[in-house]
Order: C-alpha cells, then structure tokens, then sequence
C-alpha cells in the first residue's frame, strides 16, 4: 500500500478511495488483476490503474464513482474499531498540543482500534518511533492488522503490557494515555519522559478529569490545560449558507501538561500557581487569613 501525493496517476499498490452517491465511500488497496465488489456493481482494478486522480469513474452496471486519493480523516473514519476511536477534531489537536513532528519518540496506552496510532504514524515521519501499549491483547491484534493494511508499522512498537508496571522507554518526546484511570500511572509518565516533555490524555467524564488534575499536581506536573472541541458544519449552498442540522459537539475532555522539576522549598508560589502546579487546596493557612482580614476591613468601610 502506497500513499504518495505527488504522483498524478494511479498504480498497482495504492490505496483508493471511491465516493459515490450520498457520499458513500470505499477504501482499497489497488492490485492487477483484482475486482472491487459492491452493491453498487463491480470495478476491476485493472480499469483503475494508471487512470488520473479525481476522475468519476463507473462500475459495470453504471453506478458513478470519483477516484480520489483517500485523506488521513477518511482512513481514521473507516478504521476497524474494537473500542471506541478517537475523532479527527480531537486528533488533530492533539497532535498539535503534543508538538508531534518528524523524528519525535512518543508513547501511547492504549492502543484501541488504531485510530491515534495511524495518525501518529503519518506525522513522526521516517525517524520517529511510537511505543503503543495495551493490556488487551485481542485489541491490539486489530489494530495491527490495519496499521499493516496501510503500511505504516514501520515505525511502530506494539507492546501488550499493564501500564503500572511501568514503560520500557525513558527521555521520550510525548506521552499519550487513553486509558479510563491515567491518575494512577503519572509516576511511570514521569519516569519514561524527558524533561520538559508533553502529557496528554481524554477522558469521558468530570469526575476522573478532576482525579487526574490533583494527580498531576501531586507529580510536579505544570502547564496543565483542560478543554474540549466540538465541531458545526454549515450548508454549502450560497443561497441558504446556514449550520447544518447536527454538529459534532463533546465528545470527550482534553488534558494536558507538561513534565517539569520543582525544588518546592526554593520555587516561587506565585508562579506555581499561575501554572497549575498550586491550587486552592495548596493556599496556606496565613494566606487565608489574610484574605479574610482584608474582606473584613473593606466590608467596615
């Protein structure tokens, strides 16, 4: 399988992708002599090949086709999934956040469906190297089988393993945990990462965004950001231009944070807390009660 945007044609060996009517999409890797079927009729490969891209194309019982080169979003949409995947919003912005790039080494647990580690493996580029754990092992076998369809595990260490034990890498660039209790492993993060280095994680709900905020304070972790994305697409008819119908809105919470080393006798309070690592339960006694005092004094007046 073969993804490479600047060629102008088709060849054996690419991966496809057919859009038809009402967006239906198909993704497949072409091969001489081979046949795509479909409820929609038939197309051999060999009529696809060698043909330019972006051409609309017809199978045997006339059923029209575009002939596109699939992008990273149409592959992580029709990715197999055995867990629930990640969206391209997330993804995206994550990877951003993350600051992900050729070369970079970065761990991820678990592993899912493979959605985050397709996107990974399109972004670290030839010198990169992603380590992706996962407790189960069946999972993992999935996600393996479509990273190996797309041709990208190259770069890619599979590891099936509970994370409290611990991660084999130390002085990675970034880690990524998609795991429902990523509090209780911030200790082996601390340990595998660089300092400086990215954290991030996506939980489902308030409560374990909160248990992973205090534990990330607990572990001298700074620069911490919580959000989440949601998505609105709008008509594109220019005469009725408006938001469609339905939106990608929450789909989950964004964590993020950044390894730092603090000498907590020495540090200045003030910008601990300006970058997460103090909080409310942090604050002193003394600093209370000046608080207090001073609310008190102004009320008198």
């Amino acid at each position: 399988m073969s993804v490479e945007i600047e060629q102008s044609c088709t060849r054996s060996g690419d991966l496809i992708q057919l859009v038809g009517l009402s967006h239906k999409s198909f993704i497949f890797t072409l091969a001489d002599g081979g046949e795509f079927h479909t409820h929609r009729g038939v197309i051999k490969h060999d009529d696809l090949i060698g043909k330019p891209w972006g051409i609309q194309i017809f199978s045997h019982n006339g059923s029209p086709f575009f002939l596109l080169q699939p992008s990273l979003p149409d592959i992580l949409k029709n990715t197999k999934r055995a867990t629930q995947i990640m969206y391209p919003k997330e993804i995206g912005y994550i990877l951003i956040q993350l600051g992900v790039r050729p070369g970079t080494r970065i761990i991820e647990a678990g592993t899912g469906s493979g959605s985050f580690t397709t996107a990974l493996a399109y972004a670290i580029g030839d010198n990169g190297k992603i380590y992706s754990y996962e407790a189960k092992e069946a999972n993992q076998k999935i996600a393996i089988r479509g990273l190996e369809k797309l041709g990208l595990t190259k770069n890619i260490e599979f590891k099936v393993r509970d994370i409290r034990e611990g991660f084999d890498e130390t002085g990675v660039d970034s880690v990524f945990l998609d795991v429902a209790n990523p509090y209780d492993y911030l200790k082996q993060v601390k340990l595998a990462l660089k300092p400086g280095g990215y954290f991030a994680s996506i939980l489902p709900t308030m409560n374990q965004v909160t248990s992973l905020l205090l534990a990330l304070r607990r572990n001298d972790f700074a620069f911490i950001d919580v959000c989440d994305i949601s998505q609105r697409f709008y008509k594109i008819e220019p005469s009725r231009f408006r938001p469609t119908d339905r939106m990608i809105a929450h789909t989950g919470y964004l964590i993020f944070a950044r390894s730092v080393t603090i000498d907590h006798d020495l540090a200045d309070q003030k910008l601990l807390k300006e970058i997460g690592v103090l909080g409310i339960e942090d604050e002193k006694p003394s600093d209370m009660e000046d608080f207090v005092e001073a609310v008190e004094f102004i009320e008198e007046k």
